[in-house]
């Protein structure tokens, strides 16, 4: 099971960013997905998930309206974009995969975890 996450980097504030998330087939066939966010000294948190189908997305209060994720079935991919990037929005960003379809916003719900991709925003 393998999840490789990629497209962090450096902007600015109110830049955006698209995060990508490839996975094995298998772990991307199997379950939702989702992304989590982790600065040092604090607990990594909860950014946005979607159900195995698609069809059911869950984000967090501080990202609401305007980051997005999807999936695209045919590349086994996840993606996260950012738009209107704020300076607290910087994190390192990893995405997570379940075995079952329902998205949730728990971070102990999910089985397998990717490597992280940097994201920083600058004021």
């Amino acid at each position: 099971v393998q999840l490789q996450a990629s497209g962090g980097g450096l902007v600015q504030a109110g830049d955006s960013l698209r995060l990508s998330c490839a996975a094995s087939e298998r772990t991307f066939s199997s379950g939702a997905m989702a992304w989590f966010r982790q600065t040092p000294g604090k607990e990594r948190e909860f950014v946005a998930a979607i159900s195995w189908s698609g069809l059911s997305t869950f984000y967090a209060d501080s990202v609401e309206d305007r980051f997005t994720i999807s999936k695209d079935n045919a590349k086994n991919t996840v993606y996260l974009q950012m738009n209107s990037l704020k300076p607290e929005d910087t994190a390192v960003y990893y995405c997570a995969a379940r075995r079952l379809k329902a998205a949730t916003r728990l971070r102990n719900e999910y089985d397998y975890w990717g490597q992280g991709t940097l994201v920083t925003v600058s004021s």
